[in-house]
C-alpha cells in the first residue's frame, strides 16, 4: 500500500515537472520582465534614448539571422526571453483605390489573413496563431506586459475598423477586448496610468481605453516626422516607437527611419531620431517591426525591414553618456 502511494506521488511528480519544463520559457520570462528585469532594464533604455542624437551611430553589430519561414509583411515585434514574437499581414488579394469612394472608404477591403508568429534563436518557426474577423485582417505593432502580448487586428485602410486582443503566451490563444471604428495600428499597454493606447493608420490620432475597454480619449499627434509602426512600453510611462516616413523630394522617393521617446502621460516626443540605415532590399530598417533594448550604456536595435523571406538584423550604437 505504502509502495504503491510512493509511486504514484512519483509519477504526479513527474508529471508536474513535465508541465513545468514545457512551459519554463515563457514563465520564467514574464517573471524576470515583471519583477527583475523588465523595469530597471526598460528605464535604462528610455533613459538612453534621451540621449541618441542625430549623428549617433547604428552599426550592424551580427550576422543577419535567416527567418526559415514565410513572414509576410511583418508588422510589430518582441522579444521575451529566448523566443522572438512577430506580427505579420499575408496579403491575398489586395486593396485597390476606390474613386468615387466605396462605402465611404478609398479602398476595398482587399482579403488577407493575420499572424502572430513565435520563433526561437535560430530563426526557427514554432507557432503560428492567426487572425481573421470579417475584413479585419491586418495585425499591427505589439506590446507585451509580462503577463499578456496585445495585438491590435484592422481592416487594411484608414478610417476603418480594428479589435484589440490580449494573447496568452502560455496557451497561445487570443481574447477580444475592445472594438473601435478606426485603423489601430499599434497599442501599448501604458502600466503606469493602467490603460491601453493605440494609435491609427499612420499614428495620426492617438486613442487611450481603460482596461476594460472603454473609450476614455483621443488626442491628435502633433509628431508629423514619423509615421509609428511599432511601440512598446518603457517604464515609467514612456514608449519607445519605430516607423518611417515615405518622402519626396526632387522627384525622388525615399525611406527615412525614425525612433522616438514617446512620453505616455502628455502623448508627446521627448526624443525623436532620424534612422538613415538600409537594409540590403533598400528599406529603412525602422520600416518594419522593431525591438530595442538597453546593453550596458549602449542601445541595441532588432529589425526585420523586409517582406517574405525575412532576416532579423541587429544594430548596435556607440556607449552613450
Amino acid at each position: 500500500m505504502r509502495l504503491g502511494i510512493t509511486r504514484r506521488l512519483l509519477l504526479s511528480l513527474s508529471l508536474a515537472a513535465t508541465v513545468i519544463a514545457g512551459t519554463s520559457a515563457i514563465a520564467s520570462a514574464a517573471d524576470d520582465r515583471q519583477e527583475n528585469g523588465r523595469p530597471s532594464r526598460d528605464s535604462a533604455t528610455a533613459q538612453l534614448l534621451t540621449k541618441v542624437a542625430r549623428g549617433t551611430s547604428w552599426t550592424q553589430s551580427t550576422t543577419p539571422l535567416k527567418l526559415n519561414f514565410e513572414t509576410y509583411h511583418p508588422q510589430g515585434m518582441l522579444r521575451v526571453g529566448d523566443r522572438y514574437y512577430m506580427s505579420s499581414v499575408e496579403i491575398i488579394k489586395p486593396t485597390t483605390p476606390c474613386n468615387p469612394a466605396c462605402d465611404g472608404y478609398d479602398r476595398t477591403p482587399g482579403e488577407g489573413l493575420g499572424h502572430l508568429f513565435e520563433f526561437d534563436q535560430a530563426g526557427n518557426l514554432l507557432r503560428d496563431l492567426k487572425f481573421k474577423d470579417g475584413n479585419a485582417y491586418h495585425p499591427g505593432g505589439i506590446d507585451y506586459d509580462g503577463r499578456y502580448l496585445w495585438i491590435p487586428v484592422a481592416e487594411y485602410r484608414p478610417n476603418s475598423k480594428a479589435i484589440v486582443y490580449r494573447v496568452d503566451l502560455a496557451k497561445f490563444r487570443a481574447t477580444e477586448v475592445l472594438r473601435v471604428d478606426d485603423h489601430i495600428g499599434g497599442v501599448v499597454h501604458d502600466l503606469k496610468n493602467d490603460r491601453l493606447v493605440g494609435i491609427s493608420w499612420g499614428s495620426r490620432t492617438f486613442y487611450t481605453w481603460n482596461m476594460q475597454g472603454r473609450l476614455k480619449g483621443t488626442v491628435k499627434n502633433p509628431e508629423q516626422f514619423t509615421d509609428y509602426q511599432d511601440c512598446d512600453y518603457l517604464a515609467e510611462g514612456k514608449a519607445a516607437c519605430t516607423g518611417v516616413a515615405s518622402l519626396n523630394v526632387g522627384g525622388q522617393s525615399f525611406q527615412l527611419g525614425g525612433i522616438s521617446l514617446l512620453d505616455l502621460d502628455s502623448l508627446t516626443a521627448i526624443n525623436t531620431i532620424p534612422i538613415t540605415a538600409l537594409s540590403a532590399a533598400g528599406n529603412s530598417i525602422t520600416r518594419n517591426p522593431t525591438w530595442l533594448e538597453a546593453t550596458g550604456n549602449t542601445l541595441t536595435l532588432t529589425a526585420v525591414p523586409d517582406d517574405s523571406q525575412s532576416t532579423l538584423l541587429t544594430y548596435t550604437t556607440p556607449a552613450l553618456s
